[in-house]
């Protein structure tokens, strides 16, 4: 079952202030309910005073008509914009919507990159490691020599803060958005299953990752490394993913996501250079992300979209 479908998820997003709301649609009559019986649905603010719901569909059977119809029909009790559906599909399973008139094949926002990096956790640590780049497993390697220490750390006040010090450095550096503080706390301590992990050298953090660990699929979310350059040689960020992988197989996830990464032929995107550091890590890319559109106000979205793309 997909983080993305889970109510601790909806908690989490309403909790920091990334939603608004939440709803449940009932996906089947048996009882009791279990939590894989219901779609979670975001409600997130838009531009001038408007809302859109939202929702992530991960590896299961297409979404039925009545499903949509009552997608639709909240959509329009909420007065939103529009609703977005994002099928995220790990098994090459070709979701469509089925019989389908009220959804189009198109998207106002993609949450989740069309393509993204994997690594299969069912292969040994040998087969993982060869399918990594020869100078990759050597700057694993290396970071032991240097005596780079790694570990999953408890969720404290110091440890996020610590790890919050090196995305404000980061994103100085490579000029990409952060959350806030309040955010990265939020999402550690609410979901059970997030860990952070910090790399250190003689005590002093150097890098951090924050990650979602589960049986299916684990991901690899948030970043942050150090500007200084007498640490920049350690090759931190290599044994922090490596000991990531190796924690995941542990707990016999299958799928180790690396999450958003650039379309293969997109040689501008601003996510070529974080696609070169993924790719290295692994040969396998694969699409997973297609997402379908229902839009209730046409003009204002027309509007709003124009909009969008004028501030761009």
């Amino acid at each position: 079952m997909s983080i993305w479908q889970k109510k601790i998820w909806q908690g989490m997003l309403r909790k920091s202030g990334q939603v608004s709301d939440y709803f449940e649609i009932p996906l089947s009559k048996s009882f009791p309910q279990r939590e894989k019986d219901f779609l979670y649905v975001e409600k997130r603010s838009l531009w001038l005073w408007e809302y859109w719901l939202f929702v992530i569909w991960v590896e299961k059977n297409k979404i039925d008509k009545k499903v949509l119809e009552e997608l639709k029909d909240l959509c329009k009790k909420e007065k939103c914009l529009f609703v977005q559906i994002e099928f995220i599909d790990y098994k090459n399973n070709n979701f469509y919507l089925e019989n389908n008139n009220w959804f189009d094949k198109w998207y106002y926002k993609k949450f989740i990159t069309p393509y993204t990096a994997i690594i299969n956790l069912e292969k040994s640590e040998d087969e993982i490691l060869a399918n990594m780049k020869p100078k990759w497993r050597y700057n694993i390697k290396v970071a032991r020599k240097k005596w780079v220490e790694v570990e999953i750390v408890e969720k404290t006040k110091e440890n996020i803060e610590d790890y919050y010090n090196l995305m404000l450095d980061t994103t100085s550096r490579d000029w990409f958005s952060w959350n806030s503080l309040e955010y990265y706390k939020t999402f550690l301590e609410t979901l059970e299953n997030s860990k952070l992990i910090l790399a250190k050298k003689d005590w002093v953090v150097i890098a951090g990752w924050i990650f979602v660990f589960d049986k299916n699929v684990s991901i690899y979310y948030y970043w942050a490394s150090t500007s200084k350059k007498e640490y920049r040689n350690l090759m931190a960020p290599y044994l922090v993913q490596w000991e990531a992988i190796k924690y995941a197989k542990s707990i016999n996830s299958k799928i180790y996501d690396f999450l958003w990464i650039a379309i293969p032929w997109d040689k501008n995107s601003e996510l070529a250079w974080v696609t070169d550091f993924k790719m290295k890590l692994t040969k396998y890319s694969l699409k997973v992300s297609k997402s379908y559109i229902f839009i209730n106000k046409w003009i204002k979205y027309f509007f709003i979209s124009l909009l969008r793309k004028m501030k761009k």
